[in-house]
């Protein structure tokens, strides 16, 4: 496989002017602390375009640290990072991260875990408010929704996910709360009615998990939520497709070296006129931002099957497995839940 090699740093200077507004983005990682070969240079190359970062399946803070480390020498500025405790049901187990810039990003208050005295989350939600250099408060929320074989579990967290806007806005009395992270569901299933009522998605078209066909995507499952009934300073909001806009990867290596979802952003703009949906172009300060943040909604591919088979191994992955991702598709068997993966001669990753 290629490695992405990072551009020097002369270029690097010309190429991150000093700036007043902020680019946040919500970004499923991919098992970020395993030892699974994750090229952490291209990933920060990735990165280095957002100001804050919320980081769903982070497996150690070590690896979050090292993700630091990566962005602070692709940038040349500051980063600092704040963490959640390991959550999850059972033996797997994953963290939250913030991770951000702090000559644009200033860490308020909040880094608190949601009290799910209900059990309904598999994951409670991460919070914290932040202040841009503008002195913008804003609440961001970081949400890693279950992936079970029964969509009736995801569409319950969605709904459940009501009662947690509600007690952030409660929390945080006065701060916007966005609502962003990988909900395995697309903003256009019902259970999102009650989140619909006070909130709405940012990213409505396109998809944003990578498909195994080189070019597409499968899935709109990562999204931000903005609060309904408010003045926000967003100037535009996307999803970034790194591997061929960004790396000159194919989704393969991508999937492979970097992760299996592209980051979602919004750009606070307080001088700008606020616009709560994707712009067609993006020219923050002196450089085109078109080139580095895209909000082109992708190709549409059919939807990734919830259970893969491995037919050299006879071991079956779900998607949060290593293997998941790693399976060639000319050895891949999809099933629709375990069930049949197991009537098919197939035994479950050890991992999971």
């Amino acid at each position: 496989m290629r490695k992405f090699i990072a551009p020097p740093l002369f270029a690097l200077l010309f190429a991150l002017p000093v700036y007043a507004d902020a680019i946040v983005a919500s970004w499923n990682i991919e098992h970020l602390g395993w030892d699974n070969g994750k090229d952490l240079t291209a990933v920060a190359e990735v990165g280095s375009r957002f100001d804050l970062i919320a980081l769903q399946e982070v497996m150690s803070e070590e690896g979050a640290a090292d993700l630091v480390a990566a962005l602070e020498a692709r940038t040349g500025a500051r980063w600092d990072s704040l963490f959640s405790h390991a959550v999850g049901r059972g033996s797997y187990k994953e963290f939250y991260a913030f991770l951000y810039r702090t000559d644009t990003i200033t860490w308020i208050d909040g880094a608190v875990i949601y009290l799910d005295d209900r059990d309904v989350f598999a994951r409670e939600p991460f919070s914290a408010r932040f202040e841009t250099a503008d002195g913008f408060q804003f609440v961001m929320t970081s949400v890693h929704s279950i992936y079970a074989k029964s969509v009736a579990e995801r569409e319950a967290e969605a709904v459940a996910l009501r009662s947690y806007l509600d007690w952030l806005n409660e929390t945080f009395e006065g701060s916007p709360v966005f609502l962003a992270g990988d909900f395995n569901l697309p903003p256009t299933n019902p259970a999102w009615d009650p989140v619909g009522q006070i909130a709405a998605p940012l990213i409505t078209q396109g998809a944003t998990t990578i498909s195994t066909k080189d070019g597409r995507f499968a899935n709109l499952y990562d999204n931000i939520w903005a609060p309904r009934g408010m003045e926000l300073p967003i100037h535009a909001a996307g999803s970034l497709e790194f591997p061929h806009q960004i790396l000159g990867i194919t989704h393969e290596e991508a999937r492979d070296q970097v992760s299996d979802h592209i980051p979602v952003w919004m750009w606070l703009s307080p001088a700008a006129e606020p616009v709560l949906y994707p712009a067609s172009e993006i020219d923050r300060g002196q450089f085109d931002q078109s080139s580095y943040l895209s909000s082109a909604s992708g190709t549409q591919d059919e939807a990734l099957p919830p259970v893969i088979g491995n037919r050299n191994s006879k071991i079956y992955h779900l998607p949060h497995c290593p293997g998941y991702s790693k399976t060639s598709a000319k050895i891949c068997a999809g099933f629709p839940d375990e069930a049949q993966a197991a009537a098919g001669g197939f035994r479950k990753a050890r991992n999971r």
